[in-house]
This record gives structure tokens, C-alpha cells and sequence, in this order.
């Protein structure tokens, strides 16, 4: 079981990360919205990054979908033309997730985190076949032309119950971490 604060504690470390690390500029603006229920953001995009946070207590899936197109694509792999798109927003996901993991690692001491992948968007529809405590969607645009998506998926293996505060101020760059 995971308990309403708990959730409401994952919904703000997402946000919070999704601002932080989808968005390159701190000037960008960086717009999510929740979608519907048994909306999951697949419509929007042809493919998702999936990554994941395990604990003993929970596993967190998190999945951004992104469709390569144009905008996309000059918008995250500017600063990098020589290296192919999905090897730059795999990193870009990959420290999303990291904020995440950082986060809850105030909560939880013994977390581990995945590599980043790509799977077809359709994946994202048997998310609700592990039987998710907290399952939540999200379109997320940055500077209103950049499309993406986001999903978190939450399965607890004990009861859940946190308060996070997230107004801190991170003033890192993002570093690497080994486990």
C-alpha cells in the first residue's frame, strides 16, 4: 500500500526532476500537465526510455516517451551534433531519473537504478498488468513545441508512507554515481 502522502511525495520528486533535467535551459519553460485516467502518453510518441528505481520496499519505472522528430531533435542534440540523438536523450533521461533517485534517496538508503533502454511506446499499456500502488502519466512540453510524455509507475512490496520536502535548491551538475 502506498499511502496518499507517499504519492503525492513521488508526483513532486518527478515534477521536480522532470523540470530540472528535461528542460537544458534554465530559461526554458518546461509545462506538465497530468493526462486522464488510462491515458499514458503512448498516443503522443512512437517511443519511450524506460529506467528504473528499485528498493527492498518498491520498484519505480520511469518512462519518457518522445517521437524524433524535428524539433526534438535539434532542441536536445544541439550541443552535441556529432553524437546520434537517442545516445544524448538516453543521457538527458538518464538524469531525470538520477534527480529522482537523489530525492528518494533522503527516504529510502538502498536504492539501485537501471540503464536507460528503448522499447516501442505500445510496452507502456502492460504497466498496469505489475499491478502499480501509484501509476501516473504526464505530457510535458518544453518551450510549447517540444512533446513528451511521462510516466511513473510505482509497485510497493511493503507500505509506503513518506513526506518529501523537495523545495531545496540543487546545485548539482549531475554527477555520476557507481554503485
Amino acid at each position: 500500500m502506498i499511502s496518499s502522502h507517499a504519492k503525492d511525495s513521488f508526483e513532486r520528486i518527478f515534477r521536480k526532476a522532470a523540470q530540472s533535467r528535461l528542460s537544458l535551459d534554465s530559461g526554458d519553460a518546461c509545462d506538465i500537465t497530468p493526462l486522464g485516467q488510462g491515458e499514458t502518453g503512448a498516443s503522443l510518441a512512437g517511443d519511450v526510455v524506460v529506467l528504473t528505481i528499485s528498493s527492498i520496499v518498491f520498484r519505480l519505472i520511469l518512462v519518457i516517451h518522445f517521437d524524433e522528430d524535428a524539433s526534438t531533435r535539434d532542441y536536445f542534440a544541439r550541443d552535441a551534433a556529432a553524437r546520434p540523438f537517442q545516445e544524448v536523450f538516453l543521457e538527458i533521461c538518464n538524469l531525470c531519473c538520477g534527480a529522482m533517485n537523489q530525492e528518494l534517496l533522503r527516504y529510502f538508503p538502498d536504492l539501485g537504478m537501471s540503464t536507460p533502454y528503448v522499447l516501442h511506446a505500445r510496452c507502456v499499456s502492460h504497466l498496469e498488468e505489475l499491478k502499480p500502488g501509484y501509476l501516473s502519466s504526464h505530457a510535458v512540453t518544453i518551450n510549447g513545441s517540444i512533446r513528451l510524455a511521462a510516466t511513473v509507475c510505482v509497485c510497493a512490496y511493503a507500505p509506503i508512507d513518506f513526506i518529501a520536502d523537495v523545495s531545496t535548491v540543487e546545485e548539482t551538475s549531475g554527477e555520476l554515481e557507481f554503485f
